[in-house]
Order: structure tokens, then sequence, then C-alpha cells
């Protein structure tokens, strides 16, 4: 059996979902792979979270286990032997580390950017505030959510099951292949969301044509508990 790639800890996901157009989406989707949908309805996300006790094939790298991500995603599905794999696919994914993005592009040929990042959390039995920032140029950007303090198991076939219940990561790889990769975690309880606001430099990181997405209202914002996780080696489609 392979061993994994990486292990961490994700903790205290907080997810803001916006409807995807999907001809935006179209160019950014891997070969062998197409668009998933929840009721109907394309979604993207801007996801923050923070890695914790990460291992990279078994090691611990000095100044690189504890580290804040941000990333932009999008869903899609690939049909192995017949049945649907669900993923994820990410536009852009930024972190504090330029090691941790030199060896994500190269290696996974993933889309990592390294920019100053910072987080907050703050958590009595009442209440959870989480805040995650990254700054462009001169300027913050930041997620942020006030949500309950206790976490609730996810109802199957929800919206939050649609988001969080994503096991596969796909990228672009050459001209006619793409990479697989499995994300293992167990399903993740939910922080019930009070309110959310967000602040981001879309056409910076992600381009012009991402604006109208992330500009108009959310559908919806989720906050997840997080787990420990498993990121096995990619194989090539």
């Amino acid at each position: 059996m392979a061993q994994p790639f990486l292990t961490a800890e994700w903790r205290n996901l907080l997810m803001i979902n916006f409807e995807a157009d999907p001809a935006i989406l179209q160019p950014f989707v891997p070969h062998h792979t197409e668009l998933d949908t929840w009721n109907n309805t394309h979604y993207a996300s801007l996801v923050g979270f923070l890695f914790t006790n990460t291992r990279v094939m078994g090691l611990s790298l000095p100044f690189h286990r504890h580290f804040e991500e941000v990333n932009l995603r999008f869903y899609v599905r690939y049909k192995e032997d017949g049945i649907w794999k669900r993923g994820v696919v990410f536009v852009k994914e930024v972190v504090p580390k330029r090691m941790i993005t030199f060896v994500a592009n190269t290696i996974y040929k993933e889309k990592y950017a390294t920019h100053p990042m910072r987080h907050s959390w703050k958590h009595t039995d009442e209440q959870l505030e989480v805040a995650y920032e990254w700054k462009v140029g001169q300027h913050w950007n930041y997620l942020k959510a006030t949500a309950s303090g206790e976490a609730l198991p996810i109802t199957e076939g929800s919206e939050a099951s649609f988001i969080t219940d994503h096991y596969w990561g796909y990228t672009h790889m050459g001209t006619a292949h793409s990479g697989e990769y499995q994300v293992t975690h167990p399903q993740w309880r939910v922080h019930p969301v009070a309110g959310f606001s967000y602040q981001c430099d879309t056409a910076a990181l992600y381009g012009e044509q991402f604006v109208p997405m992330l500009q108009q209202t959310p559908l919806s914002a989720l906050l997840a508990e997080g787990s420990a996780i498993t990121v096995m080696p990619k194989k090539i489609l």
C-alpha cells in the first residue's frame, strides 16, 4: 500500500460558498473530469483554515508544521469503473510559506502563491469566532465568521455534505492528462454560522473573470471543525 505524501490536521475550515458561472469554470476543468452540481447549482468556495502537525513523506520540516491556507476551489466529478468520484479543483491556494508553495507547485502541479498571512480564533462554550487574513500588495484580505460553539453532525444529502464530502483532488497535467490524488478524513461536524464577512482582491489573485462571481451575495457559509487528514500520492489519468 502506498505511503501518504502528506499528513496533517486541518482545523476550523471556514467556507464561503458562491454560485459559479460554468462558463468561467470550464477552462479550469481538468481532462477526464466534469463540473459537479448540487441542486442544479455550480458552486465555488473561498476556504480558509489552519494546517497543524504537518509532515511531508513522514518528515516534519522546521517552521513548516503550522500555517494558514486560503483557497478558491470548485467541484468536479470523475467516473472510474462506473462509479463517480467527487473532487475539487483549486483555482489558487495561498499560504505563507515559500517552501510549501515550491513543493506543491513542483510535485502536485497546483497553483500555490505565497503571501503574508495570519489568523485568530476565539472559542467559548457558546460561540466560536474565526478569522483568516492574507495580504495582497498593501491590503489585508479576510474571511471572518461567528458561529455556535457546539459542532453538529452534517445531514446526509445537504449542501454542507456536498461542500465538505469531496475526497479527491484533480489537477491539469499537460495537454491530455490530469492528476488525481485522494484526501482521506472522517466526515466533519459543522458549527452553525450566525454571521460572516469577507474581503478579497479578486482580480489580483484570481483574474478579472472571477470578480462578478465573488462580488455577488454568497449562497452560504460553513464552519467545519476539521480533523486529521492524509493526502495520498498522485496518479496520472
